[in-house]
């Protein structure tokens, strides 16, 4: 029973550090290129952070459950490949089932497969670990991305758009500031949202 407890417990932590203490965003700094494009709004910035979590998820388990098959030599390409296998995946359910997600997004669901955050969890992590951890860092990992994207889309959208997941907030009365959809706006926010952080992270130390 204490094993258990303590492997639950080892769990927890790996949740909380790819979420909060590790964030790959906002302490980290990877994956800036979808992160300031595809945060103009909440729904194409969710969309994104759980695209890029499923495909965290699945190629952090299986590179793990391969990770004494594939050769040192090649084991690069190999990951790029399993990951470029599971982003078309993703990217055909989109197709399917979220077409208009899938347009708004574009070619940033392709441009998964050369995302930082998934290609490092797969070198540092998942390579070196066994299968259950790394699905869970996989999962923490996004999870933490997805939050990030989630903050500066609701922030941008909400001030550069008026609304929230499409829906006006002010009235006919507001006067948004377009700035902050476009890329100047991404910077800016991006920079408050990280100076916040930091000086959180800071006061816990």
């Amino acid at each position: 029973m204490e094993k258990a407890n303590n492997g639950f417990k080892r769990l927890l932590t790996q949740m909380k550090s790819g979420i909060i203490d590790n964030n790959p965003t906002f302490v980290l700094v990877l994956g800036m290129c979808p992160t300031l494009a595809t945060t103009t709004s909440v729904t194409n910035a969710l969309g994104m952070g759980l695209a890029t979590t499923a495909v965290l998820a699945f190629s952090n388990l299986f590179i793990s459950l391969l990770r004494n098959i594939i050769p040192k030599q090649v084991r690069i390409a190999s990951y790029i490949v399993i990951i470029s296998g599971f982003v078309t995946a993703v990217e055909m359910l989109m197709k399917a089932y979220l077409p208009s997600l899938d347009e708004s997004l574009g070619v940033f669901i392709s441009l998964i497969v050369v995302n930082c955050i998934i290609l490092a969890r797969a070198e540092a992590f998942a390579s070196k670990n066994k299968p259950l951890p790394s699905l869970i860092d996989g999962i923490s990992i996004g999870l933490g991305f997805t939050l990030a994207l989630a903050l500066l889309g609701t922030v941008r959208e909400i001030i550069g758009a008026g609304t929230f997941f499409g829906v006006p907030l002010f009235g006919d009365a507001y006067q948004p500031a377009q700035l902050f959809i476009m890329p100047a706006g991404a910077f800016i926010t991006l920079a408050c949202l990280m100076a916040g952080v930091n000086y959180l992270r800071s006061r816990k130390r």
